[in-house]
């Protein structure tokens, strides 16, 4: 079995994330660093999220930055403010033990412009960035990321399916020159093959970790026949049985979430919802809480999940089916992460059956049938 040091990473860094608990390398760690540290090249990983890439990525950044030198070394691109403020949260800690400080800022929407600005002027060596925000303050001048020698594309598809298609295709352009870009993706749609296409080189080293073994290897799937009628009443007495667990239920709408959310909170259940149409201050209000424990269910559409890690979810619930297949691995995988186990339990209607026996086609799992 690789350790750390077997691929290449320095032992303060290996002090630092080993008294996080990470003590060895996940697959995609074991398969990307050694790459990613000694060589200058592109690489493509395909990855869920929960299979450990910040490690992946953000060690072979942290090893290669020149602390001598203040200019911004390495960019990293995420698509949603809690990814970034963890991606940077995450490196911090693994700096813990570096004999020299590496200076990381996060830059993202819904915070004062300003501020960012200012912290900017610092010295800084990596920035962790979404999108939309970075291509402002490129606009303004107030950031220089032409001579950056990486740039980490983190979650490429969701970025494209948020809608960051044109300013990802302008920061491309921006970091011209002998960047490197490493592209880290959960699927493969056409529009990632065409970015990379066109900005990567032919020669990418491309690593795949089979992606349903990553996410579903500790989790129970299950699934139970109900009706529209009754299914809330379903999910009261599923949590009624396990008083002391937490975890997620996910609606395909928005209003089936609000909805839910108001049956249970009547119900007396510590709930809340976290839909797509939230102001900032309020998502970060019930992530805030869901995240510290004093709220014990969280009720979300797929929309609204985007760059949710809480470590510690006993079950997810599924009120009902995602419509992409893509959607079920990225649900289910908020439970059993870094090791634990977990259970994600699908409530269908009798013609539903169908959907059950092709989500275990296509994913590779094994569904049972359960009565609550």
């Amino acid at each position: 079995m690789a350790s750390f040091s077997s691929l290449g990473i320095n032992k303060e860094l290996i002090k630092g994330i080993n008294e996080l608990g990470i003590k060895n390398p996940s697959e995609i760690q074991e398969k990307a660093i050694p790459t990613l540290v000694s060589t200058k090249t592109d690489f493509i990983g395909l990855a869920q999220t929960g299979t450990g890439k910040t490690a992946a990525f953000g060690l072979p950044i942290l090893q290669n930055i020149d602390t001598k030198s203040d200019e911004i070394q390495a960019l990293i691109l995420s698509p949603t403010r809690e990814l970034v403020q963890q991606i940077k949260k995450q490196l911090f800690k693994f700096t813990k033990y570096c004999d020299d400080q590496i200076f990381m800022e996060a830059v993202y929407g819904g915070e004062k412009i300003d501020r960012q600005i200012a912290n900017l002027k610092r010295t800084t060596h990596i920035v962790v960035a979404t999108p939309g925000r970075l291509i402002d303050l490129i606009e303004r001048g107030e950031i220089d990321i032409k001579n950056i020698n990486t740039l980490v594309l983190d979650e490429a598809d969701e970025m494209l399916s948020m809608g960051f298609k044109q300013d990802l295709n302008r920061i491309l352009k921006y970091t011209t020159g002998d960047r490197k870009t490493w592209l880290f993706s959960a699927t493969m749609p056409e529009e990632i093959k065409n970015i990379i296409k066109t900005y990567m080189g032919s020669d990418a080293v491309r690593v795949e970790i089979n992606r349903n073994e990553a996410v579903n290897k500790n989790i129970r799937h299950q699934f139970y026949t109900t009706t529209i009628k009754q299914k809330t009443e379903v999910i009261i007495r599923f949590l009624e049985k396990r008083p002391n667990e937490r975890g997620i239920i996910f609606c395909r709408t928005k209003a089936g979430a609000q909805n839910l959310s108001h049956q249970l909170k009547e119900e007396g259940f510590s709930v809340d919802a976290l839909e797509g149409d939230m102001q900032q201050k309020e998502r970060d209000k019930v992530m805030r809480a869901f995240k510290n424990q004093s709220l014990q269910y969280l009720i979300s559409t797929d929309v609204a999940a985007r760059g949710i890690d809480v470590s510690g979810l006993e079950f997810i619930i599924h009120h009902q089916l995602p419509e992409q297949l893509d959607y079920y691995t990225h649900r289910s995988g908020r439970t059993a992460r870094a090791g634990k186990t977990g259970i994600s339990v699908a409530l269908i209607l009798a013609y539903e059956l169908e959907r059950i026996h092709q989500i275990q086609k296509e994913l590779n799992i094994k569904f049972t049938e359960i009565t609550i």
